[in-house]
């Protein structure tokens, strides 16, 4: 993995970032804060973002690149950038363990974002991140939800479909 340092003073790539699916509908303000709090990290194809069972508190959006989710050795999902390609949310919110590994399918590019400094932050400031931050989780989710209807219709037809067979 390469990372960069912290993007504290990297107001500049605001603009980029609104192209970036998550970020469209937000507050440049907002993603400034984000930025400060942020680093990119450049993944190998092959090589592990998140390990199932593992504690840590970062956030990742792809820039560029896909990726796998493993869970218990296999592969339940395929994200990329334009495919929810958000990660590691759930452990950011709950605090518990990654529930998947999360691996490079091609070389990625993230925005890896430390979730810890909400301990750091006023109760004004946390209520403010956590609005935005849950509006852009519920969209994320909700596409994830509604990819996994439609793939769970798709299953019920099919085994209807070899049942009749």
């Amino acid at each position: 993995m390469q990372e960069s340092p912290y993007l504290k003073e990297r107001g500049d790539m605001v603009n980029k970032f609104k192209k970036i699916p998550f970020f469209k509908a937000v507050h440049e303000n907002f993603i400034k804060r984000i930025l400060s709090l942020s680093k990119i990290r450049t993944y190998d194809p092959g090589e592990t973002i998140a390990r199932e069972g593992e504690l840590d508190s970062w956030v990742y959006v792809i820039i560029d690149g896909e990726v796998r989710v493993v869970k218990h050795g296999k592969e339940i999902a395929r994200m990329d950038y334009n495919k929810s390609g958000t990660f590691g949310e759930l452990a950011a919110i709950d605090g518990e363990a990654r529930s998947a590994s999360v691996i490079a399918v091609t070389r990625t590019v993230c925005l890896a974002t430390d979730a810890t400094f909400l301990s750091g932050v006023t109760p004004q400031e946390r209520d403010a991140f956590f609005s935005v931050f849950y509006r852009l989780l519920a969209e994320v989710l909700a596409s994830r939800l509604r990819s996994t209807d439609e793939e769970l219709i798709r299953l019920k037809d099919e085994l209807e479909r070899l049942k009749q067979a």
